[in-house]
């Protein structure tokens, strides 16, 4: 073949006579094309050898290579530690559009109809600086919702009704970043205990929507109707504003260890797919048995042909991308800010517009990389939830118990105020996925009612699941009949949301978190698809305060611009879409370099100006208290401010129905250990 012959395009192309279909394999010495009958699954009706050509890509076409139909790939190679080739294994393409399970350890991949009609809708395009993201569930965010009619629970479809959509929408929700949508399984550990990967970071294949999250009558019509709902799914949320974020898990596949099942890429390339050792041992950093290779060619092609799939075909708005730093780890297996995946996917042309946030970590040698990601991507800030539960959390408890908090507010209000010693000036405060809490750990009203983990259930001896989780129970264990404990924990709840809410950077909110959902202490409810980790929607009284507080402080967040700054501001100068922040104490005092510092000084003004270039000027005060004893501070004296305008006070169980008006240097009382929001003009 000529060396400038055309690269065959990888996955099944249609033609007007079937379809083509391309497989990159370097080390493969023969790979087979394996067509099934359309009613059995296991009855091989036809193989086509593929040849070799440019760029290792191996080619054939079929006139039987049409939508519905089930094809494999059987392909032989060297033998040697690095490798493992089986020609007798079916294996699924890397790039199938569709993907069906027939048993343990063995799927097929299902040639789709791609057709759609988007009838015109565009996506919503909301700016980070306006985006409040909703970490959820497919299945368990509607699996118990009886509003829903019973066949679309817990599906796609549940999840774009109108029903969901109008509960996203009062809430204030401006994204949906949904739990791993692609085709996935449970690992072998999990079956055999009779349990699954609830979670879903075991992904089979890459370009394949989760059939299992379709609705019944999708996925007995098969793989193009399971498409069809989640491009539907999209469609619907667009139309509504809101936009789709996808967790995607590049970092490993669900192969799992050597001895884990073959079922595609290790069958088909395993010495360029995998990282390993030159003995076939694989070099680990995901904990999860393997490691995707990134310091090879396939790998960073495969990941970026998946995100344009997703972002273009499907019309995902973005992505969130699971223990980011193995994607950045080069050849030697260092991570690097450089590497040419993270960075491709930044600039590709066909990724525009499209959200990347990083999981900055793995496992692995150097895998703790917040703050180090290429300019363009946002990250999931774990230091902004560590610092913001010690404040609320820890803090209380030490001073409950010692007579003084452990730290005071400095580290607080550098990450309220978007975590500039963490973040590039150039990268700026949208840099932050700022968070309390996550689909890994406690839940937000666990958070405030346990001091330690309870995962018995996970059938690991309440091994697995951290044990560094700043959390305080406010003085019981679980769930508990004491008013003054409930209370505690109420307002700690309104705290953290509040916090969250009101700070700098990209707040994302955990599903459940705004009414006080539980998973009864368990950090660490992966393995459970159930009533434990499905979203209730049977809501008391305080359930519904709560989810008012939180509707609230997401509108309050729209309309004040002050307290979402696109930059940061620098000492003396003008800097547009930054916000102009000053510091003061109780007292209305200008902050002392040794207030911050200072564990018994846990009362802060923060007065933030915005310096807007779309919007309207804005200036809000954020009084933080986070003493357990009541305070008066006095309203600080600030050019240009005439009046506070009291718009919210956490230590209400629900938000205000009528503001009050203050002047500078009047003296407000403010409740032991909470919040306070004033407008100023």
């Amino acid at each position: 073949m000529a060396e400038d012959a055309p690269v065959v395009p990888l996955g099944v192309t249609r033609t007007a006579t079937g379809a083509t279909i391309g497989v990159w394999s370097a080390n493969a010495t023969r790979i087979e094309l394996c067509l099934f009958d359309d009613k059995d699954p296991d009855w091989l009706v036809e193989s086509v050898p593929l040849t070799k050509g440019a760029g290792n890509v191996w080619s054939g076409s079929s006139p039987k290579l049409t939508p519905g139909r089930r094809y494999a790939l059987r392909v032989d190679g060297p033998d040697g530690p690095r490798h493992a080739f089986d020609p007798s294994t079916f294996l699924l393409d890397p790039y199938a559009r569709g993907v069906q399970r027939l048993r343990a350890k063995e799927w097929r991949a299902v040639v789709v109809d791609d057709a759609f009609d988007w009838g015109g809708v565009a996506k919503p395009g909301h700016d980070l600086d306006r985006t409040v993201i909703y970490e959820a569930h497919v299945k368990g965010l509607t699996k118990l919702n009886p509003e829903l009619p019973e066949e679309l629970r817990g599906s796609y479809a549940g999840l774009a009704h109108p029903v969901t959509i109008e509960y996203l929408k009062n809430l204030g929700i401006t994204a949906v970043e949904l739990l791993p949508v692609h085709s996935l399984s449970s690992e072998q550990r999990l079956v055999r205990q009779g349990l699954t990967n609830y979670w879903g970071y075991n992904t089979v294949g890459f370009f394949a929507p989760h059939a299992l999250y379709a609705t019944k009558a999708a996925q007995a019509a098969g793989a193009t109707a399971v498409l069809r709902e989640f491009k539907g799914m999209v469609k619907l949320l667009h139309e509504a504003g809101l936009e789709v974020i996808l967790d995607v898990v590049y970092n490993h596949t669900s192969e799992e260890g050597i001895g884990g099942p073959r079922t595609s890429f290790r069958g088909i390339d395993n010495s360029s797919y995998y990282r390993q050792l030159d003995d076939g041992t694989y070099y680990d950093v995901t904990g999860c048995g393997n490691t995707v290779d990134f310091g090879q060619d396939a790998a960073p092609q495969l990941v970026l042909d998946s995100v344009r799939y997703w972002a273009n075909a499907c019309q995902v708005d973005g992505f969130r991308f699971d223990l980011a730093a193995t994607l950045g780890r080069d050849e030697t297996g260092a991570y690097t800010r450089e590497h040419p995946l993270l960075n491709g996917l930044v600039n590709d042309p066909q990724l525009q517009g499209v959200k990347l946030i990083a999981e900055p970590w793995d496992v692995g040698l150097g895998g703790w990389q917040t703050g180090n990601f290429p300019d363009g991507w946002s990250e999931w800030n774990d230091r902004y939830r560590d610092r913001v539960r010690q404040f609320w959390l820890r803090d209380i408890a030490d001073a409950r118990h010692s007579g003084q908090a452990t730290t005071g507010i400095g580290g607080f209000a550098t990450r309220l105020a978007g975590s500039a010693n963490t973040f590039s000036a150039e990268r700026g405060p949208l840099a932050s996925v700022n968070f309390v809490t996550a689909h890994d750990g406690f839940t937000l009203a666990d958070l405030v009612s346990y001091d330690t983990k309870h995962n018995l259930g996970n059938g690991e001896f309440n091994r697995d699941g951290t044990d560094n989780n700043r959390s305080f129970n406010h003085g019981a264990e679980g769930p508990t009949t004491d008013e003054k404990i409930r209370a505690d924990r109420r307002k700690a709840m309104r705290n953290l949301l509040g916090t969250l809410l009101l700070s700098a950077g990209v707040p994302m909110i955990s599903a459940g978190d705004e009414f006080g959902r539980s998973q009864q202490g368990n950090n660490n409810a992966y393995c459970h698809d159930d009533e434990l980790t499905w979203v209730s929607w049977e809501r008391d009284t305080d359930a519904e305060h709560l989810t008012a507080v939180t509707a609230e402080l997401t509108r309050l967040r729209r309309e004040n611009p002050a307290v979402r700054p696109r930059r940061y501001a620098k000492l003396g100068e003008h800097v547009p879409q930054a916000s102009q922040m000053d510091w003061y104490d109780a007292g209305g005092n200008t902050m002392e370099l040794d207030d911050w510092q200072d564990p018994s000084a846990r009362t802060l003004q923060y007065l933030a100006s915005s310096t807007p270039e779309r919007e309207a000027p804005n200036r809000i005060l954020l009084v933080v208290h986070g003493v357990e004893d009541p305070i008066e501070v006095t309203l600080p004296v600030h050019p240009g401010v005439r009046c506070y305008t009291l718009l919210w006070d956490s230590a209400e169980e629900t938000p205000k129905t009528e503001t009050r008006d203050y002047a500078p240097g009047d003296r407000v009382a403010v409740s032991p250990a909470s919040m306070q929001l004033f407008r100023c003009s």
